[in-house]
């Protein structure tokens, strides 16, 4: 089977499936009218362009997109940007939200369960290989090195694991492995994780990342699918199943994880708190950012708008138009106001003597004259009154806005209004 790589990649007979129908509480009101993997991110992108890029730069073809919680944003995302792939070239990219075919009243009742109301769409297409993605993680990853092990392995299951501190692994799903990388059992948030082989001081931590053979997979859903005592979940049902009566194998990240000359670890993020979400945006800021989103090689795809380039006015003392270790994107305007440490989305204004220092600004923020902004993430289209102090004052910032224990200051148009009352 091995020779078969030489002849065609695997990744033209895989279909690469993700889950996008996470809220993703954690980043409270970030995701009031969007989906976790809608979030925008790095200035252009949204969360779930990496997954995708990954997908489209590994050589998979046909994808599919399961969404669920508040969709509209994700759904008019994913149509603007990922439309380019044609039928008539044996591609597919298809939109999948819960349609309640298994029952007029049941959504997706977990993961699995997202899968498996749509087998006969997946079949449709007749792919060899099934490859469930989440939908919600930073990181770029070659699945077709993923695919290859797989193969070689005779598994029937592959899952994307990361090598990460022994003790910091309780949060996990941990894999139990032996010296081939055989999955021995599988831990749900172990309190005492089992070290690696070769590495005792650190655990492979699953990725959420699944490949299978679509027709075994297809067998082991329509099994869970009649346990009246299943949750429907990779995490919690299929995949400990099939490590107790199967073939299971952890696949490391770092044995397919894409790097340029710039990158030297293997960088992966959940940004699914606030603090993880704004620190990840502003790592980018570095002169050498851990995450090199100028590689060519391996470009994030997205829905790149049409906008004129970014402005910089004003050149007098006290009212500079500057950013200084900032990614400033299209159609922002930096209007005698200065810029440090910061991440500017598409269509933002900074106006006259504001201040703006480690901030995540998303698309079409208009700040107000002389407004101060440190350690913020703004949403979409707030509109920041003229003089407003942000980041200076803990006491005032928690009355005001939603802030963290580490001192990230989240701030919604709902929450500006309020301040007029």
């Amino acid at each position: 089977m091995a020779e078969k790589h030489n002849v065609a990649p695997l990744a033209r007979d895989a279909m690469a499936y993700v889950l996008a129908g996470g809220r993703g509480s954690r980043l409270l009101e970030l995701t009031d009218k969007r989906a976790k993997p809608a979030v925008f991110f790095g200035g252009k992108t949204r969360i779930i362009d990496f997954a995708l890029s990954n997908a489209l730069n590994s050589g998979i073809r046909r994808i599919a997109v399961a969404t669920q919680y508040k969709a509209h944003s994700l759904i008019r995302h994913l149509q603007r940007g990922w439309n380019f792939l044609r039928p008539e070239r044996n591609e597919s990219f298809d939109v999948l939200p819960a349609s309640q075919m298994v029952s007029e009243s049941q959504w997706y009742a977990g993961t699995a369960d997202a899968v498996y109301q749509n087998i006969d769409i997946i079949a449709s297409y007749r792919p060899q290989y099934l490859i469930v993605l989440a939908g919600d993680h930073i990181y770029k990853m070659d699945y077709e090195l993923m695919l290859q092990q797989h193969v070689e392995t005779g598994a029937d299951v592959t899952i994307g694991c990361l090598e990460v501190p022994r003790m910091d692994a309780t949060g996990f799903g941990v894999m139990h492995v032996d010296e081939s990388d055989r999955i021995i059992s599988f831990l749900e948030k172990p309190a005492d994780p089992p070290g690696m082989p070769d590495k005792p001081d650190m655990a492979l931590a699953s990725m959420g990342i699944y490949v299978f053979e679509t027709g075994f997979l297809f067998d082991q859903l329509r099994r869970d699918v009649d346990d009246p005592g299943s949750s429907h979940d990779f995490g919690k049902d299929l995949i400990p199943h099939i490590v107790a009566n199967g073939r299971a194998f952890a696949h490391r990240f770092t044995a397919s994880c894409v790097r340029s000359d710039h990158e030297t670890e293997a960088y992966w993020r959940d940004v699914g708190t606030l603090d993880a979400y704004w620190q990840a945006n502003v790592d980018l800021t570095d002169v050498v950012p851990a995450l090199d989103l100028y590689d060519r090689s391996w470009p994030i795809w997205t829905y790149a708008e049409l906008t004129a380039p970014a402005k910089f006015v004003y050149n007098d003392e006290g009212r500079r138009g500057m950013a200084v270790d900032s990614l400033v994107a299209g159609d922002c305007i930096v209007s005698g106001s200065a810029v440090n440490r910061s991440l500017l989305s598409t269509g933002v204004r900074v106006n006259s003597y504001a201040k703006v220092e480690e901030a995540v600004i998303l698309p079409y923020v208009n700040i107000g004259r002389s407004a101060r902004l440190k350690k913020a993430v703004v949403d979409r289209g707030v509109r920041i009154p003229e003089g407003l102090v942000v980041g200076e004052d803990p006491k005032s910032d928690a009355e005001r806005f939603r802030r963290t224990d580490e001192g990230v200051c989240l701030i919604t148009q709902k929450m500006i209004d309020e301040l007029a009352r």
